[in-house]
Parts: C-alpha cells; sequence; structure tokens
C-alpha cells in the first residue's frame, strides 16, 4: 500500500513538472507572438527575454503558491486529527484509533505511538475499574456477614449461649479477614511504588521456613497433616520480613487447600548462586484453566472454597510482588485431585 502511494506521488510529481513546461512553453509562445520577427536590436531582444522570464517567473510562482496553500491545508488537517485524538483521550476515551495508513512517513512513528499509548491507558482503565469493583466486593461481603449476625444477636431475646459464641466467632472470623485485606492491600501498594524502600541483609533461610512451620503447627496438626523437611543450610540476603510473608502464605496456602490426613513437603537446594525452594502437596489442585491465573489480583481458582477458608485472591499476587522485587522466579504446577507445587528460585 505505501509502495503504491510513492509510485503515485512520483507520478504526480512528473505530471505536475509536464504542466509547468507546457505552461512555460504557452506562455514564451504567447509572448513571441507579440513580435512579428526575430528582434531586430539588442534592446527588443533584450525585452523579448525579460517578458520570457517574467511570464515562467508568474506562472511558476503562482503554482507553487497553490501548491503549498493546499499542502499546507492537507498537513493542518492531518495535526487537527491528532489534536481531536487527544483532546477525546483526555476525556477518558480510550477507543481512539487513528489509521497510520493516513499518515505519510513523517507522522508515522507520531501516530503509532499515540495508538501504542492509548492502548496501554485503555487497559490500565480497565484494571482500574476491575480493582475497584473486587476491592468493593471482598468488603461487602464480610460487611454484610457482620451486620447479619451483629443483628441477629440484637434482635432475638433469648439467645443460647453456644448461639452466641457461634454468630461471635463467625463475626471475629470475618472481622479478621477484612483486617487481612487492608493489610494485603496497604502492602502491594507499597511494593508497587516506583521504588520500594526495603533494606536487603544476609540470614539464614532455612531457620526462617522452620520458624513459619513451627507457627503454623496448630492449623496443621489440626488436620492431622503430614509435614516433610528436606531443608539445607542456606545464607540469602533479602528482606527478611517480605521474604516471611511469602513463606507464610504458600505452607498456609497449603495447610488450607490439602485434605486432613495428607501431606506437604518442603524442600529446599542451592543451585550455584541461587536457591530453590518448593512447597508441594497432595491437595484438591487447581485447573489447568485456573493456574494460568493465580497470580492475579483477586484471582479465586475455587471461589466457594476460598470464601470458606477466609482468602482474598490477594495473597499469591503480593507473594509474586515480592519475589519479582527481588530479582527471583516463581512457578506453579499443578492437577486437580492430586495437587501442587510452588516452586521460588532466589539470588542468593
Amino acid at each position: 500500500m505505501k509502495k503504491f502511494k510513492s509510485i503515485m506521488r512520483l507520478v504526480f510529481d512528473i505530471l505536475l513538472l509536464i504542466v509547468v513546461a507546457f505552461g512555460a512553453a504557452s506562455a514564451a509562445y504567447g509572448i513571441k507572438s507579440l513580435y512579428q520577427s526575430r528582434p531586430s536590436s539588442v534592446q527588443e531582444y533584450t525585452e523579448y527575454v525579460i517578458f520570457f522570464g517574467m511570464g515562467i517567473f508568474l506562472f511558476i510562482s503562482t503554482f507553487a503558491i497553490i501548491s503549498l496553500l493546499l499542502l499546507r491545508k492537507k498537513e493542518i488537517r492531518k495535526i487537527n486529527n491528532i489534536i481531536d485524538a487527544m483532546k477525546r483521550v483526555s476525556k477518558g476515551d480510550f477507543s481512539v484509533r487513528l489509521d497510520i495508513e493516513q499518515y505519510e512517513e513523517g507522522y508515522e512513528k507520531v501516530v503509532a505511538t499515540i495508538n501504542e499509548m492509548v492502548s496501554e491507558l485503555g487497559t490500565m482503565e480497565t484494571m482500574r475499574q476491575d480493582f475497584i469493583s473486587n476491592v468493593s466486593h471482598e468488603i461487602q461481603s464480610p460487611l454484610t456477614s457482620i451486620g447479619g449476625f451483629a443483628r441477629a444477636l440484637l434482635q432475638e431475646d433469648e439467645v443460647s449461649p453456644e448461639t452466641r459464641r457461634h454468630y461471635l466467632a463467625i463475626i471475629e472470623s470475618e472481622s479478621q479477614r477484612l483486617s487481612k485485606l487492608s493489610d494485603n492491600l496497604l502492602k502491594l501498594t507499597t511494593l508497587e511504588s516506583v521504588v520500594p524502600l526495603f533494606e536487603k541483609k544476609h540470614y539464614r533461610l532455612d531457620k526462617q521456613i522452620q520458624r513459619v512451620i513451627l507457627s503454623a503447627e496448630t492449623q496443621w496438626s489440626d488436620k492431622d497433616l503430614n509435614i516433610e523437611l528436606e531443608l539445607e543450610e542456606t545464607m540469602i540476603k533479602a528482606e527478611e520480613d517480605l521474604m516471611s510473608q511469602v513463606w507464610i502464605n504458600l505452607f498456609h496456602n497449603s495447610i488450607k487447600f490439602t485434605k486432613p490426613g495428607g501431606w506437604i513437603k518442603i524442600r529446599m537446594r542451592k543451585l550455584g548462586s541461587q536457591v530453590e525452594v518448593q512447597i508441594a502437596d497432595n491437595g484438591i489442585g487447581i485447573s489447568p484453566e485456573d493456574l494460568p491465573h493465580i497470580f492475579e489480583r483477586f484471582f479465586k481458582a475455587d471461589k466457594s472454597r476460598n470464601r470458606e477458608a477466609g482468602g482474598s485472591g490477594l495473597g499469591l499476587s503480593l507473594v509474586k510482588k515480592i519475589i519479582d522485587i527481588h530479582g527471583g522466579e516463581i512457578t506453579a504446577v499443578s492437577e486437580p485431585g492430586v495437587g501442587t507445587t510452588f516452586k521460588v528460585i532466589l539470588n542468593k
């Protein structure tokens, strides 16, 4: 298409030259017709040349001015189209697209950059709207539960101690869920700042993982889970509190989604200048359709099961962000009904 336009432009330029030549010849012929014979003196010859030159000059000047005006009008129209598009974008219309085929080489990069920018802004706006919608939903759910059980306690005159304790336990659980949601949102916001502020230091990674497992002993012992450890003594340089959040989230996920009597295996090994940590379980697993999305904000592979477990869909997103800012990598493999394995690779 562009080659065709270039050829057509060349043909047009040649035609213009022909028109100019024809006009000049016509002007010369007209001037010559003023004289019936060749100039007989130097003065007549000079007048002949002057009139001939003036004719050509006036013709070319007129043609050039008209061409420049038409070209300028065309250029102004292109610039106005770009300005109108930017005005629409500034008002929140991210469906704007400029047809790059209508612009010549001097404008191609500008138009392509504008289209790319608008596309990115549209994606960000969609993510922003989804984020607000998800946050509203996650906040509304526990608030509705808290309000409902609080009204039940106020309206029922005779509530047995067991029922009262049950209602209060639900209210406490939903309050903790709200608190955790708020805490995770705050952490994500902090980590996604332009320059996350944290200080790395050397510490024993194997000791940290052991502490996380011991702190959750009540949860995994209540489900009679078998915990298998294979940890090498390893020093890494990282932000200890943030990395602790990684192991807490991954280990607690394994506890939540592993049936009573199941097992969780944690293995750590050195890989040259890196260290690999695997957390595997024989839990319910994740479907192939859901697996690519598990690190997205508010994504829940099993919404009903996550709701029962008190999840907000932010845990794995937070884990991914922490690993990323440490220059590491996290992947997951899973099979429904068989189990899930998370693999984390970090620089030492």
